[in-house]
């Protein structure tokens, strides 16, 4: 949660008035390499999740996360409802492990039935761009994707693209609070 790029995306949201929480998983808390059990996570994330609604019950609540995190939120929705959640936003949801493309990862996803967004990388080794586009369009009209040119799955991009990091956070923030809008009104 004190990664710098989620402290830049919680930033300029901030600046654009929507309020995020960031939070760890307990593998990441006890500074272990191996990631905690779906099961822990999920839990994880409802906990986060119930512990935003009760704190602020008046906002609406996204949610989501950056790759793993959004991976877990996501299984979570798809197993049990997370209460109050009107969408979900992935930055960088990881489709495959690099350069073995599936979608079997993707599976879950089908079960959810509430706004998503996709913001990938055209870059990402871990989310095929092929693969993710027929991801997505196979969920309909409640999944939408927002490419970020040139950014890979850390959403950084060459010097040669003419843009910089900073500016793929613009494009990040912007996205995100245009699809937020269209989600809570």
């Amino acid at each position: 949660m004190r990664h710098a790029f989620l402290s830049d995306v919680s930033a300029a949201l901030a600046t654009r008035g929507i309020a995020s929480l960031r939070y760890q998983f307990p593998y990441m808390e006890r500074d272990s390499r191996r990631p905690d059990s779906p099961a822990i996570c999920h839990a994880t994330v409802r906990a986060a999740s119930a512990w935003a609604g009760e704190s602020e019950p008046t906002l609406q609540l996204i949610a989501g996360g950056k790759s793993f995190g959004g991976r877990m939120t996501s299984q979570a929705q798809a197993l049990d409802p997370l209460a109050g959640v009107r969408g979900l936003a992935f930055l960088g949801f990881p489709l495959h492990p690099p350069k073995k493309p599936s979608l079997t990862r993707a599976e879950h996803l089908s079960k959810i039935h509430i706004p998503m967004l996709f913001v990938q990388g055209t870059r990402d080794v871990l989310a095929e761009t092929e693969l993710m586009r027929h991801a997505v369009e196979g969920l309909g009209d409640r999944a939408r994707i927002r490419w970020m040119e040139g950014a890979d799955h850390a959403f950084h991009v060459p010097a040669r693209s003419g843009k910089s990091d900073a500016d793929v956070l613009g494009e990040i923030a912007d996205a995100l609070e245009a699809w937020v809008e269209s989600v809570i009104r």
